[in-house]
């Protein structure tokens, strides 16, 4: 399989990643990526940006890097949003609008863990969101869910399901995710439910780092056709819907 893109990636706007967009487009550019989403933490997150960085986002020149790069790494800027209770998430309706990608995460320090019901009922609802494309590392073990109720209602909601480098790497914090993500991932091929691969980078080098993802793909034989990182526009026609 080809892969040419990343949709998870982070800046000092985040407060705890090392890089600026350039500096970020730059490294993906010299990896060979067309394209690259910057997904700066939304605001709840301690340390990170506030809400008028990203309504500011139409003054950013999507096409810049494309042709500064010679027309090969194309820009989408979005963030990741922080799951809250209830299912709601830290920036609104007019916001998310504005952006081209737009992925919900839980993260410890703007969610407490709840129960294995309630974290299921939290995702879901975000799920519901139409300003909502994909649901981030999903596989965090200290957010018990039930995976196959997340499978089926990204799949009735038409969302992207994330399998994060990052949460696979020997570095991630995240308890019990290589089962979480193969369960998840089984599901995934059973129930035909489109999948993307985000580096989650905090810095340059790490952007468009699947490695440990992708191992993981071919060793349960996941079907190309359900990896969108293959392809720009299958990812920009589920971005459109």
């Amino acid at each position: 399989m080809e892969y040419v893109l990343d949709t998870h990636t982070h800046t000092i706007a985040s407060g705890h990643a090392y890089n600026s967009i350039s500096e970020m487009m730059a490294a993906a550019a010299d990896k060979g990526l067309s394209l690259v989403a910057i997904t700066d933490h939304a605001p709840d997150m301690p340390g990170s940006t506030y809400k008028g960085y990203f309504d500011n986002a139409r003054m950013i020149d999507r096409d810049y890097y494309y042709k500064k790069y010679g027309e090969k790494t194309k820009l989408l800027f979005g963030v990741e949003l922080n799951i809250l209770k209830g299912g709601k998430v830290d920036l609104g309706k007019q916001t998310l609008k504005s952006l081209d990608i737009n992925i919900a995460s839980m993260h410890p320090p703007c969610i407490e863990p709840g129960t294995l019901e309630e974290n299921t009922h939290d995702y879901i609802e975000v799920l519901k969101n139409p300003y909502v494309n994909i649901i981030g590392h999903p596989d965090d073990g200290r957010y018990p869910i039930n995976r196959k109720e997340l499978v089926l209602a990204a799949k009735k909601y038409g969302k992207l399901l994330e399998l994060n480098n990052h949460s696979l790497s020997p570095e991630s914090s995240r308890p019990n995710a290589l089962e979480n993500d193969i369960e998840m991932l089984k599901l995934c091929k059973e129930y035909n439910q489109p999948i993307v691969v985000g580096s989650d980078a905090h810095f340059e080098s790490l952007v468009g780092n699947h490695s440990e993802a992708y191992d993981l793909l071919e060793s349960l034989d996941f079907p190309e056709k359900l990896v969108i990182n293959t392809s720009v526009e299958r990812l920009m026609a589920y971005l459109r819907k």
